[in-house]
């Protein structure tokens, strides 16, 4: 298995924080890398029954077997075991005694921040970026082999071809997972709606529009893509809150984190066939925020990834906040250069001096071509070099 980029920055928090944190989405390589990181340290999966059964009717006893560090795997099944740790830490403060996973960040939030904060370091997991997919032996080679195998460990470490592995993480995803936490009766129609949710990776979000395409109220689209988000399989990139001279769109973009995800659940069978799909450029951007997304958080930074549309036509896709700097940064799946690529770039640039604290804007258009150059307009980065830019 590879080695991890957040792997120093957990090493770093052991050293600070009694209790380690890591979330993440089922499969994205959660225990196999704390296991690696602290290899000293006991380990137990409280999803096991017999495991989880000891930890909820004896939580002294379980957490007594313990003398020095020990792993919790996927600790959301047994939130109230982190009242119990809180007081073993508060009694002994010892850095990196506990380590806990989970692939549900929402069943862990509010237990986290009634019973550990200030306690413990929470960091975040995702499927592998492009940087680190290519420590495998067999890392894809092409830009559309890369977004249609997607980046969940498993399939390139055992070869599995990526359809037939999503369609079982697809299925165990919502039969495990969603039926636990929403009590859905209706598989079929939740399934239906992740397959929609995927139709709009990219775009500004509508509610009220993705839930009458399914059958279902306001309430219940924004219950679920709620889920989706909590389980670490989308994220939003809300509008930059700006001051612009002219009206822009409020609404947040939704990407899904994972490229190859998105193209099962569209139904694309291969990467010929995403070539010429005419979500190509859609799935494209979203792998592009994705990867930013990821260099962010896997250093433990805050994302701080929005999008910018005035109603007149200015759009960027993907805007950056690092402290006082922006960076602006454009999607073209085309793998020819043109000049309008930085247009927006350079209108975004003009609306934004106007604007308080921001010191720098930098410009780049990452785009399906091979080559990497700086320009006048700003920087054009191929998207196998993506993992060379300071995000």
């Amino acid at each position: 298995m590879i080695t991890r980029t957040i792997e120093e920055h957990l090493r770093e928090a052991a050293t600070l924080y009694p209790v380690v944190t890591v979330t993440g989405p089922r499969q994205s390589g959660k225990t196999t890398t704390c296991r690696r990181v602290f290899d000293d340290h006991a380990y137990v999966s409280v999803e096991a029954p017999d495991h989880r059964r000891f930890a909820t009717d004896d939580p002294r006893g379980f957490l007594a077997q313990f003398d020095g560090g020990v792993i919790l795997d996927e600790v959301q099944h047994t939130p109230e075991l982190l009242s119990y740790i809180q007081q073993r830490v508060d009694d002994d403060p010892t850095p990196g005694r506990f380590v806990l996973t989970g692939s549900q960040h929402f069943a862990l939030s509010d237990q986290i921040a009634q019973s550990l904060a200030g306690r413990t370091a929470v960091l975040h997991l995702l499927p592998p970026s492009r940087e680190e997919l290519l420590r495998f032996d067999d890392a894809p080679e092409t830009l559309w082999e890369t977004l249609f195998a997607g980046a969940y460990p498993r399939i390139l470490d055992r070869g599995i071809p990526p359809r037939r592995w999503l369609a079982d993480y697809v299925a165990t995803y919502v039969e495990r997972d969603v039926r636990q936490l929403l009590r859905v009766s209706e598989l079929g129609t939740f399934t239906s709606f992740v397959r929609l949710a995927a139709g709009r990776t990219s775009a500004e979000l509508n509610l009220s529009d993705l839930g009458a395409d399914v059958g279902v109220s306001h309430n219940t689209a924004k219950a679920w893509l709620s889920v989706l988000e909590t389980s670490f399989l989308i994220f939003r990139a809300p509008a930059l809150h700006a001051n612009f001279r002219k009206r822009w769109v409020k609404a947040p973009k939704i990407h899904f984190i994972d490229s190859g995800l998105v193209c099962y659940l569209l139904g694309i069978e291969s990467a010929a066939q995403l070539v010429t799909h005419p979500l190509r450029g859609a799935v494209f951007e979203s792998w592009v925020a994705s990867e930013i997304f990821k260099a962010r958080v896997h250093r433990g930074l805050e994302a701080r990834i929005s999008h910018v549309r005035l109603t007149r036509g200015l759009e960027v896709d993907v805007v950056v906040e690092a402290g006082p700097r922006l960076i602006a940064v454009e999607a073209k799946s085309g793998a020819t250069t043109n000049g309008s690529f930085f247009k927006h770039l350079a209108a975004f640039t003009e609306q934004m001096q106007a604007q308080p604290g921001v010191t720098e804007i930098i410009r780049r258009v990452v785009y399906g071509g091979d080559e990497t150059q700086t320009r006048s307009a700003g920087e054009l980065i191929s998207w196998a070099a993506i993992q060379n830019v300071d995000w």
